[in-house]
């Protein structure tokens, strides 16, 4: 391409055909430089934050990802209708679609991305590996040929030897990928892949690779423009994952010097040049104990986990990202790229980790933090001078969220509601504004990791910087955050309950009505059902018999669970937080009630020990003893809201507990849902196809005892 054709693509107006906070995270730089930031969005998103925060929308039909962000020709109508010059993909969605990048060359709006045939060949991890190998980029042993049969790949993978990854060819995330331990194990593997990435992908073909068992996962970011001129900003670490998913960020990695930093950088850059690359782009690899390097794919996008980058090299890369598909040249040498101090990021999903992350709905009742966004930054837009990075400084927190207060999180996508950056002058600097970041955080109205990030912070491996893949297995006992005051949750529950619906509990003078003891019994279960419910008893004490001469005019109370007895004072009350002082400490205690009288629940925030958890409980004092079934009565219902993708058995069929009933995809994870009982299937209420609810009955089992 010369430089006439590459000048004639200017544009003033950008579509970012993405939602969540990545649209909102492009919508700011593209504003900010004086873009017309156009968003598009879905059934269910009508009143999100990317919505509001954009210069003009474009409705959508359908509430699914295949319905709407996924549906090429409706995202090339919303760029005529708007009159949208250029498209940003963000990440995930239409980013690494060849034949969206194509419709939009023929339609004449720009691609902000790579071209085409660059994200065809990366698309596929058989043949970008063997385009790695013909460029010289150290790759993991393993079978990238084209034939599929599965007599080849059982003889391919004998000879590679065991233990081995299958790896979907088309697709990331984890899905298609199966770690086989032993020979014995292979096929069956293989087939669970290749359902697995035909359902993904639309394609079943694999590769197999040897296992490198416990590496770091350290990845570099590359940017080139369309001259030619590619330069790396660094490495990434991603080494701590969960269902091969980031969980955990970094920038600079703690174990990559300036040595292995340059051999990495440089084999990225023949990497991005070997397949004609422009644009922002990442060239993933894994980093052994001995210190070799091997590459595992390049993701021709934007990273999720592009912030850390930005903070410690100064750098806007979604400016980057439109500079370079406007035609503009890279200014930027590679000696102009220098990383100082260090930046963490963690995921904030809606997901339950107490059940196997298993991902969560529902409305967002509170959201606040204490974050700056991206505008706020001063983040290098001006590439003709050399950066100053931010993390350099005396440190702070990064949110890029995508959500607000009052707004509905859908089954349709993917859970994740934040990226949270703490930066610093040092590693440790930036972990602290983390973990105070996060212990800042409020998030009622349903499930998240905000506790489990905050443990994985806390951890003795990850302040030392010995993470690798094999952390979160690892590390699975210490990182439990069951292990938090349940029963001062629960005690805090019950006085919030007791202070918003009792009419003797109004005021908090300790003299007059209130000078008599008063009690109380409270029913309380968690949200979600899974454990039974249990009664808070409250006793108020007469006035004067509070804890600390200091605190005599404030009522008190005697709270009993089934873990213990907590003895509070109640300091002042608030509409939305009470004060307490608990065994010394003065603990301000945020909550939400909302729901009917008779079903409320009541979530609020509590610091124990040090930590910080969210807790839901549903008061159920008012509620008859329900008759509703328990784990092991034969009913089988939705875990969550989803799509029954597949339903392995038929009413009449005889099962066992345990058996495979029903497969749920719900937020692009796949749910198994199996018998809780052994008998006949007396009921089937759906089918594969049906659109369920969380709860929802699916199936009866006529219970047969066993003989």
């Amino acid at each position: 391409m010369n430089e006439r054709e590459i000048e004639i693509h200017q544009f003033d107006s950008i579509l970012i055909a993405n939602r969540g906070e990545i649209a909102c995270r492009v919508i700011r730089t593209a504003q900010r430089l004086g873009y017309r930031a156009i968003a598009v969005y879905s059934e269910p998103d009508a009143d999100s934050a990317h919505v509001r925060l954009a210069d003009d929308a474009y409705a959508l039909k359908g509430s699914s990802s295949s319905e709407s962000y996924l549906d090429i020709a409706q995202i090339v109508a919303a760029c005529h209708a708007t009159g949208a010059g250029a498209v940003h993909p963000g990440y995930g969605f239409l980013s690494e679609n060849t034949a969206f990048a194509s419709a939009c060359e023929s339609a004449g709006v720009v691609f902000i991305g790579p071209p085409a045939d660059a994200i065809e060949l990366m698309g596929s991890k058989r043949l970008s590996k063997v385009a790695m190998l013909e460029a010289g980029v150290p790759c993991i042993p393993g079978y990238e040929d084209a034939a599929q049969d599965t007599d080849t790949l059982k003889a391919a993978a004998d000879r590679i030897g065991y233990p081995l990854m299958i790896k979907a060819s088309a697709g990331g995330g984890g899905r298609g990928m199966r770690l086989v331990e032993k020979a014995a194990d292979f096929e069956a593997q293989l087939k669970t892949a290749r359902s697995e990435a035909l359902n993904a992908f639309g394609s079943d073909e694999v590769i197999l690779e040897k296992a490198v068992i416990e590496p770091r996962h350290i990845e570099i970011q590359v940017m080139a423009d369309r001259y030619g001129n590619t330069i790396h900003l660094g490495e990434r670490d991603c080494s701590i994952q969960r269902r091969h998913q980031k969980v955990v960020e970094e920038a600079p990695s703690p174990v990559v010097s300036e040595a292995l930093r340059q051999k990495m950088g440089e084999a990225a850059v023949r990497a991005a040049r070997s397949c004609g690359y422009y644009g922002a782009g990442t060239v993933e690899f894994l980093l052994d104990r001995s210190g070799d390097f091997y590459f595992l794919e390049m993701n021709t996008r934007l990273q999720v986990e592009h912030p850390v980058t930005e903070m410690v090299t100064g750098l806007d890369l979604v400016a980057m990202q439109i500079e370079v598909a406007a035609g503009r040249k890279l200014e930027l040498q590679q000696s102009d790229i220098v990383l100082r101090g260090h930046a963490i990021e963690v995921r904030v999903y809606a997901e339950d980790p107490a059940r196997d992350f298993l991902p969560q709905t529902g409305h967002i009742a509170l959201w606040q933090h204490h974050g700056q966004n991206v505008d706020e930054l001063g983040l290098l837009t001006d590439f003709s001078a050399s950066p100053t990075p931010l993390a350099a400084r005396s440190g702070g927190l990064r949110v890029d969220d995508g959500f607000l207060s009052g707004q509905t999180i859908s089954p349709y996508y993917d859970p994740m509601l934040a990226k949270v950056i703490g930066f610093g002058p040092d590693r440790e600097t930036a972990r602290r504004h983390l973990i105070k970041g996060l212990e800042n955080m409020t998030l009622f109205g349903l499930t998240s990791n905000l506790s489990f990030l905050g443990a994985i912070l806390g951890n003795s491996e990850f302040i030392a910087g010995r993470t690798t893949t094999a952390f979160l297995q690892q590390q699975s006992q210490t990182l439990n955050i069951a292990k938090d005051d349940a029963g001062l949750a629960l005690a805090l529950a019950a006085l919030v309950i007791y202070f918003k619906s009792d009419p003797r509990a109004t005021g908090l003078s300790a003299t007059g009505a209130l000078a008599v003891p008063v009690a109380a019994n409270i029913i309380l279960q968690a949200e979600g059902g899974e454990t039974p419910p249990q009664t808070i008893r409250l006793r108020r004490r007469a006035a004067g018999v509070s804890m600390g001469h200091q605190h005599q005019a404030h009522p008190s109370f005697d709270i009993s669970t089934d873990e213990g007895t907590h003895e509070l004072v109640v300091l002042a009350t608030e509409a939305d937080a009470l004060l307490v002082l608990i065994d010394r400490c003065r603990l301000r205690v945020p909550f939400i009630l909302k729901g009917p009288e008779a079903s409320r629940t009541v979530w609020l925030k509590v610091r124990s020990a040090g930590t910080i958890a969210h807790h839901a409980f549903v008061d159920v004092t008012r509620q008859r003893k329900s008759s509703a079934a328990s784990v092991g009565d034969g009913r089988i219902y939705a875990s969550m809201d989803g799509l029954v993708i597949a339903a392995h058995a038929s009413e009449g069929d005889i099962v066992k507990q345990g058996d495979l009933l029903f497969t749920l995809e719900a937020m692009k994870i796949e749910h198994p849902l199996r018998a809780n009982a052994s008998g006949r299937l007396s009921a089937v209420h759906v089918n594969a196809g049906t659109q369920v609810k969380g709860r929802q009955l699916l199936a009866e089992i006529e219970i047969q005892s066993d003989e």
